[in-house]
């Protein structure tokens, strides 16, 4: 029973998440910014506000796939979001470029997670191969390589918590100081942009809860 239970969260908390953000982002989709900007117009005036103005703004194909690369120096905005002016759009667009600003300031919390990215891609693809490998060799140093490969990629989601929390934090203060939003616009933004927090959160947790649960299979094959 408390299998069933453990598996049942590690599949309802992501569904959940996934929809809570679905859901919220497709309702303020609908809901025009008071300014008329455009996702584009957004994020290019907040950033040259802080004073960047070597970042490149391009549209991306798909939806919810905006994100900032720091190594091309671009943001890339969803199609709706780069042309439209919903209140869903604005709020992503800021939350992109509160992570340009991490990267114009050289935030500690985007440096570690970058220096993460090796292992954590190495983690990520191969832990669980070396410790299903090392179970049924009955080969506990195989598993437990495999059980450090999986934690250093869990240390990457760890990190990135702080590093979405904060992008957040700077694109809500962006938004009301630069006057792309009214007062009275601040709490929707602030649902668009929790409720895609939400998501990292739920990564975050079912990937420790798959981390303990194998520590725990690995000390039980060790007392055996």
């Amino acid at each position: 029973m408390t299998l069933l239970i453990y598996f049942a969260l590690i599949l309802i908390i992501p569904i959940y998440a996934q929809m809570r953000v679905k859901s919220t982002y497709n309702k303020y989709s609908q809901v025009s910014n008071s300014t008329g900007m455009s996702g584009a117009q957004v994020a290019t005036k907040i950033m040259q506000d802080n004073g960047v103005y070597d970042v490149n703004v391009e549209p991306v194909k798909g939806k919810l796939t905006d994100h900032y690369d720091p190594r091309s120096k671009t943001v890339r905005l969803s199609e709706d979001n780069y042309y439209g002016t919903s209140l869903a759009g604005t709020a992503v667009a800021a939350h992109e470029v509160g992570h340009v600003i991490q990267d114009a300031e050289d935030y500690s919390f985007m440096r570690l997670r970058s220096s993460l990215v090796p292992v954590a891609s190495f983690g990520s693809n191969a832990a669980i191969f070396l410790i299903i490998g090392g179970m049924l060799l009955q080969f506990s140093g195989l598993m437990l390589v495999g059980i450090f490969a999986m934690a250093a990629a869990v240390l990457f989601q760890l990190v990135t918590l702080p590093v979405e929390f904060n992008a957040s934090s700077r694109a809500m203060t962006q938004l009301v100081s630069s006057g792309v939003i009214r007062n009275d616009e601040e709490k929707e933004s602030k649902k668009v942009l929790n409720a895609a927090a939400l998501t990292y959160v739920a990564g975050a947790l079912v990937a420790v809860l798959e981390l303990v649960r194998f520590i725990l299979m690995y000390v039980m094959m060790n007392n055996d």
